[in-house]
């Protein structure tokens, strides 16, 4: 006589209190789980390109000098600009090189800043290229 045979013919129980899961359900108790959380986005971080701080030599500089001075002089004109900006990367190092373009309002010089009319403050230490418009 096996182990199970008393009660091998009897009916499955029941629960009187809760209905029976349908087989998707019990199939959802087995199914995959992230064990990791945030893993996939930790991956996606880490494989995200930055560039390094383009270094300017002294001619590079040396005109961005003059297109500051230009633009101070012509401060209360409120001279259009253009150019480009590094961008530090806010997670890793490096960052990436932006443009931008608009109106100057004012060269603060204790913050080392160009402030443009619609409020954008760009350091000077991340201007890479310069250019006056009038």
């Amino acid at each position: 006589m096996g182990r199970y045979d008393d009660i091998i013919g009897l009916e499955h129980p029941t629960s009187a209190k809760r209905p029976r899961m349908s087989a998707m359900e019990r199939a959802a108790q087995f199914s995959p789980f992230a064990a990791l959380t945030g893993y996939e986005e930790i991956i996606s971080e880490t494989g995200r390109l930055t560039n390094a701080r383009p270094e300017l030599d002294e001619e590079q500089l040396g005109r961005l000098n003059t297109e500051i001075n230009k633009l101070q002089e012509r401060l209360a004109s409120k001279p259009a600009l253009k150019g480009s900006r590094f961008v530090p990367d806010k997670h890793k190092e490096g960052g990436c090189l932006l443009p931008f373009e608009g109106r100057l309002r004012n060269i603060d010089r204790a913050r080392s800043e160009l402030i443009l009319t619609d409020g954008t403050a760009i350091p000077l230490c991340d201007i890479c290229t310069l250019q006056c418009e009038e």
